[in-house]
């Protein structure tokens, strides 16, 4: 019988045994464990055990070395709950676990099969879920202005026939016209989607996804995506978890966040234990896309890719609603306000035909005429190139971040770093370089540069320096940081540490003198507990006892942490004056914190080191085992030295600093470390500017009764507390709202020894007095504050964790931040341009010819198809060119906007277009309407009034032929005066404030050799329009004389010189009644 086969009838314990043979049968080595198949077999029968039947659990199908993925008849299952309920991983010990996979916890993996696994299994990603083009495509035609101009076709499609007679060959291309203008805006939407999804997905391949693996001995980082089942993963604070594991090895304090799973914000406690839990439930399972919020651990990988918790359930999500952005929000509410008036005035019309009208002027508009004004009507209110505007200009957004090294989640985000009025900075890492070093060590009664310290150990043969020894020893040994065995062969200061930036950097420390290596083979750690936000420690636990016999072996602990954390756990301390071990009185502790305050000063990050004997009274290993050594391990400590860590900052982040607090943007430090040292590199990188020391937590208070009422809002620098302010954890443990009131008034504030549920609180309370607030971090930490902030900005080189909860994503230099905000209002700002541009021509110029049409009595002056022409292609192509606009001036100079108050489109923007520029345009081609009517007509301009049905047959003189084509020219006058005019619009536009001889597109500083690319192209569509033989039989169009041409080309400069008076009266009085209602 086929050993393989006979795998799927046998208990798991036989499986595990007979794997053993079969794997010697085979010939493979021993990590090398074979695979069976469940070819014929029903899933339902290979799922769970039956009486009679042992047949192994449906988990085993995943495994990477026994199983593959059975074959069966019949539908899978979705149900993820019911699936994941059969997986027994989590009932394995951890010695059967690993002979499963051919594996152990010090080997891993081999190369060969790893490679095997990843080829049956695929790799460790997750499929992403198949865009429903159907809603994508009903969306695109459907959606925005696109709703509205499908009745135009139906309109004009009806018009055609069969209420033409015979049918009208106009009113069909003005129905595939307008269809045409429909498929181009869903083109453009399609396009905006396809784009900048491209460039937000590229995210996922430039953000780090890699993890730390053990592979045939070797521990070594990997992209996440190359794991294979079966590998053996080491976690650790920070870690998103790469696969669904099986934990075999923890720090006893890991935890892990499975809010991204189960929506709840409490934290799993992590174990190698059963607790007879399900498989989703097990402590003893890591699950993929979960967060290591504390601790450490390592764990086999299970299960990956599509296979994970993550992965099917990812398949059952795949519709997610996604919330529209604020500009999204802000075209929607410009979109309802257009559409609600166009309708308005179509109903309007309607009313007026069907009540007057057609009673009293039987003959002066048929039906298909009403329908087509109406349609006229809607095309004329609707700016149709607008969607377009919007779609181009959202789509150089997501390209002019990405050039910045900036990578944003999402669109709003770029728009809601323009309104940021405080930024909320974590220090180590993000501020700082992360590349920490030892610079300083010391004792209660002696201090050494680091160089000093190395010369003294090294010096020390006899072993007399026994501080200094020991010292060593417990750096050494109190350190959770590895060198990655891949970079071995290089010099120490270019070996790759695994680990945080502290615990590295005093491993380069230690490492080139005192046999460091020696020291770590010769103990061998039998506990740990992880440095976390909230101990501020971390404690390394060695056997201190030769005698495995006893009961209660005693052990010698390790604790390195924060001096003003430990030091009230301190009895006594070695000193250097005499080598050995002295109480800790109150005057070595004045000793010990003059050189902590010292170094703190200087900018340096001050770790104590102590260490203690301890014998444990709870087993190693128990559940109370690790309480207990956190309760009791941590007293009675003796002090063993100080070491100083500086951590350089940034070289651009003074300069980012001053152009965040030029551009309104307060800039506060939030940080665990101390305050002392916090406000020294305050200092340096000009967070804190003002030479009087800091105020304090009393300050704030002597404040609380001497503000003023209402409260005034820290959105205004003029009611700032012009001071700094340094406040710490235990500070704000005591803050009630008015303090909060008080201390965000100040200009400049670090926030020191802050815990993760502090730098919430501090969020929450800038938000709640209006301000807008950005997050930058990289840690752990930062996640929850990252979370809440309006933008969550994380480092590239961070934490996943820091990296998930954000919303931006800076790839490079820290100071792209402030390009960011300078783009988001330089953004908002040529969306605004784009708008005041399009609305003269292509919404206000285009409604009163249908207006004075239909109520007045007055020949069309601007037919449908002439209508379409100026929106889709004569406005377009010049409003381009707004988007690719500089900045009028410099951005940073102006207060944050107002998210509440300041929208995209307001009643200024509204005035500017159609009370100024709009009005101006439509009485001018009017008149020029009027002007070409009466010189080649021979039509008096009081004789086209209240025509009617009065301009037929006979009207001064003219036959109908005559009247028509009349007419038609007419249109193209007026069409041609607002192409031309709109030049002047374009010109006046692109400054709200400077004037044209200020800001011209020609030079330089505010070159924009668009500008001309556009009004060319918009010349040479009005020339095509007018003159191809084609359209003028379809359209109506015909040639206009050269005349009506050129007069309005002095009459466009003549809107550009009123808007210069508009702008010249702006600045001259900046608070007068013109500036008041100027945009």
């Amino acid at each position: 019988m086929d050993p393989l086969r006979s795998l799927r009838h046998q208990p798991v314990k036989a499986s595990i045994r007979m794997g053993a043979e079969v794997d010697s049968e085979l010939g493979h080595e021993k990590h090398v464990a074979p695979r069976a198949r469940f070819e014929d077999v029903p899933e339902e029968k290979a799922s769970s055990p039956q009486p009679g039947n042992h047949s192994i659990p449906v988990g085993f199908r995943t495994l990477s070395v026994q199983v593959t993925e059975s074959v069966h008849q019949g539908k899978p299952s979705d149900d993820v709950t019911n699936f994941f309920g059969t997986l027994i991983f989590h009932t394995v010990d951890v010695k059967n676990l690993c002979n499963m996979f051919g594996i152990t916890p010090e080997r891993g993996l081999d190369n060969e099969s790893a490679a095997r696994n990843i080829q049956r299994d695929g790799k460790n990603t997750i499929t992403q879920p198949k865009p429903k083009y159907i809603w994508k495509l009903l969306s695109y035609l459907f959606g925005g202005f696109c709703s509205i101009l499908w009745a135009g076709v139906v309109i004009f499609f009806i018009c055609w026939q069969p209420l033409s007679n015979p049918p009208s060959p106009t009113n069909l291309a003005l129905a595939i016209l307008t269809l045409m203008v429909i498929l181009s805006q869903a083109s453009f939407s399609a396009f905006q989607d396809w784009s900048t999804g491209r460039v937000m997905n590229s995210i996922l391949d430039l953000l780090p996804s890699e993890c730390v693996v053990i592979r045939e001995g070797k521990t070594t980082k990997m992209p996440a995506s190359e794991l294979a089942v079966g590998d053996v993963v080491l976690l650790s604070v920070g870690n998103k978890v790469p696969a669904d594991m099986r934990l075999i090895e923890t720090s006893n304090d890991v935890r892990f966040d499975r809010a991204v799973l189960t929506g709840e914000s409490e934290e799993i406690e992590g174990s190698t234990e059963d607790m007879g839990e399900t498989f989703l439930e097990a402590p003893n399972i890591a699950l993929m896309g979960t967060h290591v919020t504390n601790g450490s651990a390592k764990g086999v990988v299970v299960l990956t890719g599509p296979r994970t918790v993550m992965g099917r359930i990812s398949k059952l999500t795949a519709t997610t609603k996604i919330k529209s952005t604020l500009i999204q929000q802000e075209i929607m509410r410009f979109t309802y306000i257009i559409v609600f008036c166009t309708l308005a005035l179509a109903i309007s019309i309607v009313i007026v035909w069907s009540a007057w009208l057609h009673r009293l002027h039987p003959t002066y508009m048929s039906v298909v005429s009403m329908l087509t004004n109406v349609m006229g009507c809607i095309i004329a209110f609707i700016p149709e190139g607008m969607p377009i505007a919007v779609t181009v200009c959202l789509s150089l957004i997501a390209r002019r971040m990405k050039s910045i090294n900036v990578l944003p989640k999402s669109l709003s985000t770029v728009e809601t770093l323009g309104c940021v009025t405080a930024i909320c900075s974590d220090k180590t890492g993000t501020l700082t370089q992360n590349k920490m070093s030892v610079i300083s060590a010391g004792f209660v009664d002696a201090a050494y540069t680091a160089q000093e310290f190395q010369e003294e150990r090294n010096n020390d043969k006899a072993g007399q320096l026994a501080a200094i020894r020991q010292l060593h020893e417990a750096a050494v040994l109190c350190n959770g940081a590895t060198f990655d065995s891949a970079t071995a062969d290089l010099p120490l200061a270019e070996r790759e540490i695994n680990g945080d930036a502290t615990d590295g950097a005093i491993l380069r420390f230690t490492e080139p003198f005192g046999d460091a290596a020696a020291i770590r083979s010769s103990n061998v750690q039998a506990f740990q507990i992880p440095f976390n936000s909230r101990n501020k420690w971390m404690l390394t636990m060695y056997p201190a006892s030769t005698n495995t016999s006893e009961k209660r072996p005693e052990s010698l602990l390790f604790v390195k942490g924060a001096p003003d954390v430990l030091i009230p756990r301190c009895s006594s301390y070695w000193s250097a004056q005499t080598n050995d071990v002295q109480s800790f009185d109150a005057q070595a502790k004045s000793k010990l914190v003059a050189t902590q305050e010292k170094w703190s000063r200087e900018g340096q990050r001050v770790i104590l080191v102590c260490m203690r004997h301890y014998t444990p009274y709870a087993t190693l290993g128990s559940n109370d085992f690790a309480p207990e050594i956190a309760r009791s391990g941590v007293e009675s400590l003796t002090i063993v030295g100080l070491l100083g860590l500086m951590d350089p900052p940034r070289p651009e982040i003074t300069q980012t600093v001053s152009d965040c607090r030029r551009a309104g943007v307060r800039f506060f430090m939030v940080t665990g470390d101390f305050g002392l040292t916090a406000a020294a590199i305050a200092r340096q990188i000009g967070i804190i500017t003002y030479a009087a020391e800091p105020d304090r937590l009393a300050d704030v208070t002597k404040q609380i009764n001497t503000l003023p009422v209402p409260l005034p809002s820290g959105r205004n620098a003029d009611v700032r507390i012009q001071r700094s302010l340094v406040l710490e954890g235990n500070d704000l443990l005591l803050f009630d709202e008015p303090h909060w009131d008080v201390a965000t008034l100040y200009e400049e504030i670090v926030f020191a020894r802050t815990t993760p549920e502090q730098k919430l609180s501090i969020v929450e309370a800038l938000q709640k007095r209006d301000q807008v607030v950005a997050v930058t971090g990289d840690g752990v930490n930062d996640a929850p504050a990252l979370k809440k902030a309006d933008v969550g900005v994380a480092i590239v080189t961070g934490s996943d964790v820091a990296i998930e909860a954000s919303d931006l994503v800076l790839m490079g230099s820290f100071s792209s931040i402030v390009e960011g905000i300078r783009l988001g209002r330089l953004v908002f700002q040529n969306l605004q341009k784009c708008i005041a541009y399009l609305l003269p021509a292509g919404s206000w110029s285009e409604a009163w010819p249908v207006i004075l049409n239909v109520y007045l009595g007055v020949p069309l002056p601007l037919s449908s198809f002439l209508m379409v022409i100026i929106c889709c292609f004569t406005d377009l192509v010049p409003c381009l060119s707004l988007i690719m606009e500089q900045e009028e001036f410099d951005l940073l100079t102006l207060p944050p906007r107002h998210h509440r108050r300041d929208h995209l489109i307001t009643s200024k923007i509204y005035l500017q277009a159609y009370g100024f520029v709009g009005m101006m345009e439509t009485i001018t081609a009017h008149a020029m309407f009027f002007l070409y009517m009466y010189k080649y007509a021979g039509i008096p301009v009081h004789a086209l009034f209240l025509c009617f049905e009065n301009y037929t047959e006979g009207f001064y003189g003219h036959s109908m032929e005559d009247l028509i084509r009349f007419n038609n020219t007419g249109q193209c006058v007026y069409f041609v005066t607002v192409v031309i005019l709109q030049w002047g619009n374009l010109l006046s536009v692109r400054n709200k404030r400077l004037s044209i001889l200020q800001a011209d597109p020609i030079r330089k500083q505010r070159r924009n050799p668009w500008i001309l690319l556009g009004c060319t192209l918009a010349f040479i569509i009005a020339v095509f329009v007018t003159m191809v033989p084609g359209l003028q039989r379809l359209f109506g169009t015909a040639p206009v004389p050269i005349e009506f041409w050129l007069i309005p080309l002095p009459l466009a400069l003549g809107i550009l010189f009123m808007d210069e008076i508009r702008k010249l009266l702006v600045r001259t009085f900046p608070k007068g009644p013109v500036a008041r209602i100027s945009w």
